[in-house]
């Protein structure tokens, strides 16, 4: 999922300073409504990829035995105590 969205997080980037350079050199021409839904595009790949991340996320701990929100990181410190 990380690497997936990376790429996503690239191409809004990519989309981004293509279309910098492309509204300057064409001025009144520039599609920019055809940009914008692309980009509208890319922000709904990244919704999906949230939507995703959580659903993958509750499965795996609920294979595990374990119930969403119910899961806390134990501390560094608490590790040394039981030393």
């Amino acid at each position: 999922m990380g690497r997936l969205r990376r790429s996503m997080e690239k191409a809004r980037r990519e989309l981004g300073a293509l279309q910098g350079a492309l509204e300057r050199a064409e001025a009144g021409d520039f599609p920019g409504d055809e940009y914008e839904e692309a980009g509208r595009h890319l922000d709904a790949v990244g919704d999906w990829l949230d939507q995703e991340e959580a659903r993958l996320r509750a499965k795996v701990l609920q294979a595990g035995g374990l119930e969403p929100g119910r899961v806390r990181r134990s501390s560094a410190h608490s590790s040394r105590t039981r030393r």
